[in-house]
């Protein structure tokens, strides 16, 4: 077992790597030609190509992980196919590689899989995505979320605030800063605005270049309103640099342990956690999704083709990873829209295809 192991764990792992490089080089290219558009026309300032490649370099880790089962079926496919034609696979069988034992050993090459596809949507995505953000947001300027920036709220004792962000800059500085305070009847006590802020070591932000207006009202129900500018002003708060990197970046680019976290924060401050729940329970099952995926390419090293072509049925390995990929999102979509549980959306396309291989390999490996 440990030579059959050795064979398959090479040939397969080899296969997988190459197709992975295959599909990056080609995701680098429609990259480049994107990120071009991007470019500063002037040569001395600003983004230019040197930056562009570097960013679009960051972007490989996220692109890997998001691929990685489509390669991993494409490969495993390959290798399956390819011993069957050349029938290594059939004198593997007649030593005693039953069809429960191959599947034993695809699954654990496949766990490998998993704990790799974890490692890096988890860490090294978040991390080279977070990095490359920053790095265009350096020489551009800022990072923002559509034309009102990104939304924040925040329960205290007193009251609640809703708090605006523009655009974060590169070095962590809070844009474009708005803070709405209410009191517990729902009225508005206050606007803060200011032009800068950055976080605090003490749960606080210190707002720069602001204004701020108080609305009060007399014993005689008459509304007063005093609007008192500021260079500095203290704003005790728990929001911190993380939650507003979730506001302002996508939240399939967070790591599980950021997202639980931003989803708490959201829960307690009643807002809705739909689609951050959603991602978190896909950063749970997505890589699970590898499994599926050796499974799936199990039943064609049983396949009997020695004048046929592999093309064909890589082919059919491509279709059914792109297939994967558009159910996932779709189904990501629908759940949000229709407001399903998360952890049902998030597992549902590994569930429907961990039926259809298991149905595949009992058919076609067990009763034939």
């Amino acid at each position: 077992m440990k030579t059959l192991r050795k064979l398959l764990y090479g040939e397969v792992i080899t296969a997988v790597t190459l197709v992975t490089l295959g599909f990056m080089a080609l995701f680098f290219f429609f990259d480049v030609v994107e990120e071009l558009q991007s470019v500063s026309r002037i040569a001395s300032s600003g983004y230019q190509v040197p930056q562009a490649l570097i960013y679009v370099a960051l972007m490989i880790p996220a692109h890997v992980y998001e691929l990685f089962p489509i390669t991993v079926l494409i490969g495993t496919i390959f290798v399956m196919a390819r011993l069957a034609r050349s029938s290594e696979f059939t004198i593997l069988r007649t030593s005693g590689l039953g069809p429960w034992r191959a599947l034993r050993t695809l699954l654990a090459l496949g766990l490998g899989f998993v704990l790799f596809t974890f490692a890096v949507g988890d860490y090294v995505a978040p991390l080279a995505d977070k990095t490359a953000q920053l790095l265009k947001s350096r020489f551009q300027g800022k990072i923002s979320v559509g034309k009102t920036g990104a939304w924040l709220k925040e329960r205290q004792a007193y009251g609640s605030y809703s708090v605006n962000v523009g655009a974060l800059s590169s070095d962590a500085t809070l844009k474009d800063v708005r803070v709405y305070e209410f009191d517990n009847q729902g009225k508005v006590v206050s606007l803060t605005e200011a032009k800068a802020g950055t976080f605090g070591d003490d749960e606080s932000w210190m707002l720069t270049q602001g204004v701020r207006t108080e609305f009060t009202s007399g014993p005689d129900q008459v509304s007063k309103v005093d609007r008192v500018a500021f260079e500095i002003f203290r704003w005790p708060t728990q929001i911190s640099a993380e939650m507003v990197a979730a506001a302002v970046l996508r939240p399939e680019r967070m790591g599980t342990i950021d997202l639980f976290q931003y989803i708490r924060h959201l829960n307690a401050n009643g807002q809705s956690a739909q689609k951050y729940e959603i991602q978190f329970w896909k950063k749970v099952f997505y890589p699970l999704s590898c499994l599926v995926m050796v499974v799936l390419s199990l039943p064609f090293a049983y396949l009997h083709f020695r004048s046929g072509s592999i093309a064909g049925y890589t082919f059919g390995g491509v279709m059914a990873g792109i297939s994967f990929v558009l159910l996932n999102n779709v189904l990501n979509d629908l759940g949000n829209l229709q407001g399903w549980q998360p952890w049902i959306t998030a597992a549902l396309p590994g569930l429907i295809y961990s039926f259809f291989s298991l149905a595949a390999f009992t058919w076609l490996v067990l009763r034939r």
